[in-house]
């Protein structure tokens, strides 16, 4: 049993901080300054944190090794087979002509690609997060914009900032399940006050991805849109998340947004918007062109029901991680008292939201009568198109488990807990950070969650508030994670040598909005403390 230690060097907690984030430094500097590819980032990263752990917090070797290889087949199962998936079902449309039937539709509905982005990389993206998550409304939706024109690198810029306040409730709610499993309070709660926190950003983030694209001129131009889509979400966000729960939150949101949004679009369109030119298209043709999406709904929320993800379950397999389960000690005030650090990986073929994509393709292909040979050849081309992106990937969540286990994460979650007063707003950059390295904001929470909660009770702070700006916050960091990053690259095509550039385009807007959330966190904190649960 190796137990961690939080302040390996001399017991400094500033000084063992500094080498903690020696990692992270590597990653930024080698991808935001020097612009090396994701994969080369994050292969030095995880050499980095190799080192860190090792030499200064005196991991055992074997440990490492095991913890690495523990968190890279993370990244390949769900997150990686997800991006996989998505992208074979969009490489199907592509190639049997149907995108472009679907570019018609929705060209003549408005070739405005302003209003493009709210319907697709907001909207519908947030109804993909709440169904499914693990990237799959980033690899989608930024697949989908890159076919209607957009400029790869906005296109997958958009998706990144467009995909912030529906991660806290994504995946039926998975983030929150995460934190209430390790913080033990009760799930309204903790609902109510992601709820509290998220609804307000919501509200902004639909013009924000209009400002970002053209400035006050182009927001001018289509303010009642950004404005009905933000309203509709918001509230709806609000209302399911305080009065019935986590899980349809997203789902029941996006379907107002984007009802809301076809709705006044009917009724009105922009001065300065292209003129729509209406498609020549048969019903029959239009529905045969959807078909793949419309697959790729029905399944993902298949998965999602209790019953069939029971049936779905009997084909799981879960297992001790080799080398690791148990094997780490986790220690106070990281846990209320020493406690084995579980190293459980879920071998969930079957029910993973991947295998619901899946079965869209081969349902679509069925339906389009694709060859089955000519699949194959699709589903190669897909392949060697994500070969470095999964590299990236799995490198990436390696180093965010080597991170975790070793105790470099928890020691930088402890310099965040020693701000004091100025917590609150500091508690969101937790949350941020460890959606930063892990990728996932279910991850975040669980990594986090429990100090969250131990350090607001040392301050007499709300607990629950605090366990909620960490997922809240969090999500303002998944527009950095390099597997976001990797994703949105690989599902637009964008060329590697811009994944630096998207990098630095998406870090300015996180670290803004997760100061929101801060603010936010204050506002509830101090100012008005009876607004939250």
């Amino acid at each position: 049993m190796w137990a961690q230690s939080y302040s390996p060097l001399g017991g400094s907690l500033a000084l063992s901080a500094m080498v903690a984030a020696f990692p992270i430094f590597t990653l930024l500097i080698l991808l935001g300054v020097l612009r090396k590819p994701a994969w080369i980032s994050s292969l030095a990263g995880l050499a980095a944190a190799g080192v860190v752990a090792i030499a200064a917090y005196r991991m055992p070797v074997g440990l490492a090794f095991s913890a690495t290889l523990y968190g890279a087949a993370y990244g390949l199962l769900p997150i990686g087979w997800i991006v996989f998936t998505a992208i074979l079902l969009y490489r199907l449309t592509v190639e049997t002509g149907k995108f472009a039937i679907i570019k018609d539709c929705i060209g003549s509905m408005t070739g405005d690609q302003r209003l493009q982005a709210l319907l697709i990389a907001f909207a519908f993206g947030a109804f993909m997060e709440g169904a499914a998550g693990f990237g799959t409304p980033v690899a989608v939706a930024a697949a989908m914009l890159s076919g209607l024109g957009f400029n790869p690198f906005y296109a997958a810029g958009i998706c990144l900032l467009a995909n912030t306040s529906p991660v806290a409730f994504g995946s039926i709610g998975t983030p929150l399940i995460a934190l209430h499993t390790v913080t033990g309070i009760p799930m309204p709660a903790l609902s109510a006050d992601v709820g509290r926190i998220c609804a307000p950003v919501s509200l902004f983030v639909p013009a924000y991805l209009v400002l970002v694209m053209g400035g006050m001129k182009a927001l001018r131009a289509v303010a009642p849109a950004a404005a009905i889509c933000g309203v509709a979400f918001a509230g709806v966000q609000f209302g399911v998340s305080n009065f019935i729960g986590p899980e349809l939150t997203d789902i029941l949101g996006s379907l107002a947004a984007l009802g809301a949004l076809v709705l006044l679009l009917s009724r009105w369109k922009p001065r300065d918007a292209p003129k729509s030119v209406p498609h020549c298209h048969t019903a029959g043709t239009v529905f045969m062109a959807w078909a793949p999406y419309g697959w790729l709904v029905v399944f993902v929320l298949l998965w999602g029901i209790s019953g069939v993800k029971a049936v779905l379950n009997q084909g799981t397999f879960v297992f001790a991680w080799p080398g690791l389960h148990n094997l780490v000690q986790r220690m106070p005030p990281i846990t209320p008292q020493a406690s084995n650090y579980a190293a459980m990986y879920t071998l969930n073929l079957l029910s993973a939201s991947g295998t619901a994509c899946l079965f869209a393709v081969i349902a679509s292909a069925i339906m389009l009568r694709v060859p089955p040979a000519k699949l194959a050849y699709y589903t190669w081309l897909t392949a060697r198109q994500l070969a470095l992106p999964m590299l990236t990937i799995a490198a990436t969540v390696g180093l965010a488990f080597l991170m975790n286990y070793s105790g470099a994460t928890a020691t930088l979650g402890l310099a965040f807990a020693a701000t004091g007063a100025a917590f609150p707003f500091f508690s969101s950059y937790l949350g941020w950070l460890g959606v930063f390295l892990t990728g996932s904001d279910t991850s975040a929470n669980a990594l986090f969650g429990t100090l969250q909660t131990v350090t607001a009770n040392r301050l007499a702070l709300n607990p629950a508030l605090m366990a909620a700006v960490n997922s809240s916050g969090g999500v303002m960091g998944k527009m950095i994670s390099l597997q976001s990053v990797a994703v949105a690259a690989a599902a637009t095509g964008m060329a590697r040598k811009e994944e630096g550039k998207l990098f630095r385009f998406t870090l300015g807007h996180s670290v803004f909005m997760a100061a929101v959330v801060g603010l936010l966190a204050i506002f509830y904190s101090y100012i008005m403390p009876a607004w939250a649960k």
